[in-house]
């Protein structure tokens, strides 16, 4: 048995994991300090699966230690089975070793999908929400009308260029520009 242990910054600790993978008996234990399970390529993961062998069993205290992905979850329950290697979460009680662990899994991760989802529908409709009320999504905008009223009247002077101006207003030409364009300032010579 194998034990996986995984935290996603610096300062938490893997003391809690590592003591349950050691009570459940692993014989080595490969852990991930400050590692995010959003991704599957970390290097103590690739040493626990590289050192599975056919029979061996990969432990982890629990399942979204493995990973956050779903997606990734499951292809790596595929590629452990494909090799013989059984798969077993002690939180959850998860064991792919058994037929009902493995319809555990799946049933978990089928849930884990559809909340997901509803998540997802849920923001969408709070976004269409907020437009619907008026309220402006995104980052705050850098330059106001007025500045760019101001900045199309100083660039139609010619005595200053458009890198000038955009210095003055404290962001890039290259803003200072796009933000002439969307207010459809499109008699202004935006180049620099």
């Amino acid at each position: 048995m194998i034990g996986y242990a995984r935290v996603s910054t610096d300062e938490q600790k893997l003391d809690l994991q590592i003591q349950a993978l050691e009570s459940a008996g692993c014989d080595t234990i490969f852990t991930d300090q400050g590692e995010s399970g959003g991704h599957f390529s970390r290097s103590g993961l690739d040493a626990a699966t590289n050192a599975l062998t056919e029979g061996g069993t990969l432990v982890v205290w629990r399942l979204d230690r493995l990973g956050r992905s779903l997606f990734g979850l499951v292809q790596i329950m595929e590629t452990l089975s494909s090799r013989g290697i059984h798969f077993r979460s002690l939180t959850e009680h998860i064991d792919t070793a058994s037929s009902g662990g493995r319809f555990m899994f799946h049933m978990m991760a089928a849930l884990a999908e559809f909340e997901r989802s509803l998540i997802a529908e849920r923001t969408r409709a709070g976004l269409t929400a907020a437009r619907i009320r008026g309220k402006t999504l995104g980052r705050p905008r850098l330059l106001s009308e007025k500045d760019l009223r101001n900045a199309s009247s100083r660039l139609d002077n010619g005595a200053e260029t458009l890198s000038d101006i955009a210095y003055s207003f404290k962001v890039s030409s290259r803003t200072l520009s796009r933000y002439l364009k969307n207010m459809k300032y499109r008699n202004v010579d935006v180049r620099p």
